[in-house]
């Protein structure tokens, strides 16, 4: 199964965390606490988690059932992502990009043909999630 990206973001802190002990980077330059709070981790995962078990269930969906699953969870992370309770911390370009590619690869281990389902659409395979997507 596909590592989610808070698992990412977390290993990245705990390094960054490594790093200012051991005295390689300086405090002031580790402001990741920032970037990734516990709160964002915890939401992200809980959307995710939600996807995942809603590709469980499917059997031989149809290209509007996955696209339903992906509207949900890209609808999630940007509740997510908008929610002022993370301290103004959000998905930047590198989240963004992890979660698309999380959700790509969650597809593909579920049997997905993402690149059809996308040509079936007429889009790229990288734009599965664009028509929702605020992050």
């Amino acid at each position: 199964m596909a590592n989610r990206p808070p698992e990412n973001w977390r290993a990245w802190m705990a390094e960054v965390a490594r790093d200012v002990e051991a005295g390689i980077l300086a405090p002031e330059c580790a402001g990741t606490a920032e970037m990734y709070p516990e709160s964002l981790l915890r939401a992200t995962d809980s959307a995710l988690e939600a996807f995942e078990a809603e590709m469980r269930v499917l059997v031989e969906p149809s290209d509007e059932a996955l696209f339903g699953v992906i509207e949900k969870v890209v609808l999630a992370l940007n509740a997510v992502d908008a929610d002022a309770s993370h301290g103004g911390a959000g998905y930047c370009t590198e989240e963004r990009e992890q979660l698309c590619e999380y959700i790509d690869r969650t597809l593909g281990e579920h049997g997905v043909d993402v690149a059809a389902l996308a040509a079936r659409r007429g889009i790229n395979r990288a734009e599965i999630t664009d028509a929702w997507r605020d992050w």
